[in-house]
């Protein structure tokens, strides 16, 4: 089984990208499932119901995000009917949706996804993701009846010090666990010594030209002035992050991850 991960979408530009050239994408690379990270998806904050469908249509299977989910008030009646668009799943006890998905269908074994924030240098008061983990994978195997699943973390923080640290915790408990949040990707995509595939962070897809996205003024007049400014999503050439994992099944007839691949390709 092959599982792309696709990096943070951003805005309109990255929406039609991936209606353009995503099933395309799964052709070439002979991808079983898709999952993105979808909370910049409209407007470059926030998802709704209009932009998540374009993003099922496109191709994507279920849809993780981050601390911009709420960004679009929408997101909060429409993540109670939809499962496949999940929210961290260490958000405080009362937030709407959840943070895992199990995907069965035609897998040849089911795919846990589970959504979790960091907490370091974030500012909203998220529950600990590491026991949230621990907890959300005793549930799959309870709900499932088994253990001999894949499971694929999307660990949305900014420190790559927390990310490695889970990494690290959840090897060889979780197939893998790719970063997301920072919109820039990394160079470390590797297979740990348990046997769990990581990567810091997938990156972005969405205008390359901008700054993580963002029409570049705005963002310098932030930092030049510190004073608020409304941030627009930055137009010409667009860039699509992701990371192709190839998965299997062990000797043991424990699922896993054999290999990891980060994309970065450019479009106009």
């Amino acid at each position: 089984m092959r599982i792309l991960m696709v990096g943070d979408i951003v805005g309109r530009p990255a929406r039609r990208l991936l209606s353009e050239q995503l099933k395309q994408i799964i052709c070439e690379l002979d991808i079983d499932l898709t999952v993105a990270n979808g909370e910049n998806a409209a407007g470059g904050a926030g998802i709704t119901a209009d932009t998540a469908g374009q993003l099922f249509d496109a191709g994507v299977d279920v849809i993780t995000s981050g601390n911009h989910i709420w960004d679009q008030r929408e997101a909060i009646d429409f993540i109670k009917r939809e499962p496949r668009l999940l929210r961290p799943a260490n958000y405080p006890k009362g937030a709407p949706g959840s943070g895992v998905y199990i995907c069965t269908g035609d897998l040849p074994r089911p795919l846990v996804v589970i959504n979790v924030h960091g907490r370091v240098f974030i500012p909203t008061d998220f529950d600990c993701p590491f026991r949230t983990v621990e907890k959300a994978l005793k549930d799959a195997r309870s709900s499932l009846g088994r253990s001999d699943f894949w499971t694929l973390v999307d660990f949305h923080g900014e420190a790559t010090s927390e990310k490695q640290a889970f990494g690290r915790y959840f090897d060889g408990e979780v197939s893998a666990v790719i970063g997301s949040h920072t919109h820039v990707q990394t160079n470390d995509a590797r297979i740990l010594p348990g046997g769990t595939a990581y990567l810091s962070d997938v990156g972005m897809t969405g205008p390359a030209e901008g700054i993580i996205g963002m029409e570049t003024g705005g963002v310098m007049h932030r930092f030049l002035t510190q004073m608020p400014v409304r941030f627009e999503v930055a137009s010409g050439q667009c860039q699509l992050n992701a990371a192709v994992l190839d998965c299997c099944i062990d000797e043991s007839l424990r699922p896993r991850v054999r290999h990891i691949k980060t994309i970065n390709r450019m479009y106009q």
